[in-house]
């Protein structure tokens, strides 16, 4: 029995194995497809859906479908019917998650609530998540088409698993906070979601919530009467805001000093082998210590247009801590060892080094995985983690397609790093910051040869792709905020899924938007600016 998993990551099982799928995205696009739409189709189309070019799309198509057979090869039937003109998806024998739902839960009213858990369950993610293909627009639209639908079922599942549970508010908890996360314009969800946590007795999370749903609303024109209806109900855990057509709701949250009032000193500790880090200490207040993240120059991000706007916001509450990476910046260059130990020892050496004691840490990009090892090892150290970007396994460990694509990557480091043409940069550049502007972009270019050099951004760049935090995961015991933008470049946001999903009690929050590291003038930086100034309690201070 073959079952194929679109609703999250593409998965095809035998049983219960896992069977490797082709390395190539539009064989694996051409799968879904067929087995999707379950109908025939005729050679011409299909090329013309994913091999549109003027090389040789049929000989492609040809050679997907070998690609296909070859991956049930031990099966009793091909789940592929082909002639010479027209190709089918042969379902016999086979399951299909998403029309698997469709047809069980046609009436979603007069399923039973094991019926619906065991639905939520099968939504691991977005449809076929990870495999958009850009460059074929209309096997793209047909994608946005069947997720939309896909999302919408799921919010409909989610919806009756919690009404069902209502009387069992620990159960119905989590059905309610995934369905925020995939519908957050839904203000009943919102609502349904804020009763439940007051019902708990969780007041703090019930007013986190609400000032997430006054942000998310605030598109639709901010919460209308079902949410405020809900706040005079359970006592108000804050004061609801006034309709937006009273008093305007504040674009974003008042911006940080600029850098030019906050002060930074930079010092140097030596770690265990002997290696000198450089660090900085920025601004007054409670300390938040910033792990190291690829590609820093203390002084260089300072004044960066990419950087320090995140610099100035860290500051600008609490005494931040934040230094360069070995083979790094101002940190020793010539260094033997680059290995995740050793860079979990740097931390340790600068947060002595500063004479830190129980602090909260905020991990940008493979910095998260360096929070996660330190707060797994020095939990009573960590008051909180706000994770950004940042991914659970390193490239060298992903799909073969992004090991291949990395493996070039290093070949341009090595070739062209140094050289004063920033043509070779350029492609990290529109990896980190695609939507960056023309000023940024340059300083970004200079950054990579300021910071590191060609050797080093290889090695680097090897010893991260070896990182794999997952064990470390359900060990965490410190609350957990999780970011991470759809459409990430350089981390995959189903990385940032598997965060909140397995660190217990983590709190996820996705942000639309493509850059790797978030640019002042975009919305997700406001977003986030708002999120992790609640988590931190900075309202509080």
């Amino acid at each position: 029995m073959l079952t194929i998993r679109l609703l999250g990551e593409m998965e095809v099982l035998r049983g219960s194995e896992r069977l490797d799928l082709p390395r190539s995205r539009k064989t694996r696009a051409l799968l879904a497809y067929l087995a999707v739409t379950g109908r025939a189709h005729r050679r011409e189309r299909l090329c013309e859906l994913l091999w549109n070019v003027p090389d040789d799309p049929r000989g492609a198509l040809r050679w997907s479908l070998s690609r296909i057979r070859a991956l049930v090869r031990d099966s009793e039937s091909s789940i592929i019917h082909a002639d010479r003109a027209v190709i089918q998806f042969n379902a016999d024998g086979t399951t299909v998650d998403l029309l698997a739902l469709r047809a069980s839960l046609d009436d979603i009213d007069a399923a039973s609530v094991a019926q619906l858990k065991d639905a939520a369950a099968a939504f691991r993610g977005a449809f076929l998540e990870g495999l958009d293909l850009p460059e074929c627009h209309e096997f793209r639209s047909w994608v946005v088409a069947q997720r939309e639908d896909a999302r919408a079922l799921h919010a409909r599942i989610l919806a009756a698993l919690v009404a069902r549970l209502a009387d069992d508010v620990e159960s119905a908890l989590p059905h309610a906070r995934t369905l925020v996360q995939i519908d957050p314009q839904d203000e009943q969800a919102w609502s349904r979601l804020i009763r439940l946590l007051v019902s708990a007795g969780r007041q703090q999370e019930a007013r986190e919530q609400y000032e997430t749903a006054a942000l998310a609303l605030k598109p639709v024109g901010g919460p209308k009467d079902s949410l405020l209806q809900t706040w005079r109900d359970v006592g108000g855990v804050v004061a609801p805001p006034r309709p937006a057509t009273a008093v305007p709701v504040p674009e974003a949250p008042a911006p940080a000093p600029p850098t030019s009032s906050v002060y930074q000193e930079i010092r140097f500790c030596v770690a265990d082998d002997g290696v000198r880090i450089a660090y900085a200490t920025a601004g007054q207040g409670p300390p938040l210590v910033k792990p190291a993240n690829w590609m820093t120059h203390l002084e260089y991000d300072w004044e960066s247009p990419v950087w320090r706007h995140w610099i100035r916001e860290l500051a600008s509450h609490h005494r931040l801590v934040r230094y360069d990476e070995r083979a790094n910046g101002l940190s020793d260059w010539d260094v033997p060892n680059l290995t995740f130990d050793a860079f979990l020892r740097d931390l340790e050496a600068v947060v002595d080094a500063a004479g830190l004691e129980r602090f909260p840490i905020v991990g940008v990009s493979q910095g998260c995985a360096i929070a996660i090892a330190y707060a797994v090892k020095h939990p009573e150290r960590v008051s909180k983690l706000v994770l950004y970007g940042g991914y659970t396994q390193g490239w060298a460990l992903r799909a073969p397609e992004d090991v291949a694509r990395r493996q070039a990557m290093g070949v341009l480091m090595e070739l062209g790093w140094g050289q004063d043409n920033p043509a070779f940069r350029q492609v990290f550049t529109s990896l980190f910051i695609p939507e960056g502007s023309a000023e940024q972009v340059q300083w970004f270019n200079d950054l990579q040869r300021m910071s590191i050099s060609p050797r080093n951004a290889v090695r680097l760049n090897d010893a991260f792709g070896t990182i794999d935090v997952r064990p470390l995961l359900s060990q965490v015991r410190t609350p957990t905020l999780v970011l991470h933008c759809r459409d990430d470049n350089v981390a995959p946001f189903s990385e940032g899924r598997l965060f909140a999903a397995t660190i217990p009690q983590a709190r996820f929050l996705p942000l639309d938007g493509r850059n790797h590291i978030l640019l002042e003038t975009e919305p997700a930086w406001q977003r986030f600016v708002a999120e992790v100034r609640a988590f931190l309690g900075v309202n509080d201070l």
